[in-house]
């Protein structure tokens, strides 16, 4: 399933929310990292990525989210929802 990224204006919180949905391989994640980078400098916005509706992300992409989120001060939202997702879809294998 290819990477689809929603861009949202979330004006109550002042933030960007990058809404993820299907797959997050490193090359997706080095894509939203310069994505969320640009749209801080350009609206000195805060940003927040939500991957409730992702369905893959691998280790190489949890490393660029990681860094930014604790690097970049990224908020990554929707994180319990996918694990869980992840935890169910195992259950039924």
């Amino acid at each position: 399933m290819p990477t689809n990224i929603t861009q949202i204006e979330d004006t109550e919180r002042g933030r960007v929310i990058l809404r993820v949905e299907g797959e997050m391989l490193r090359d997706d994640a080095l894509l939203i990292e310069r994505i969320g980078l640009g749209l801080r400098s350009e609206n000195d916005s805060e940003i927040a990525i939500d991957l409730a509706d992702l369905d893959l992300l691998d280790s190489e992409s949890a490393s660029v989210l990681k860094r930014l989120e604790h690097e970049h001060g990224f908020d990554l939202i929707g994180i319990e929802i996918f694990l869980q997702s992840v935890v169910t879809h195992a259950e039924k294998h």
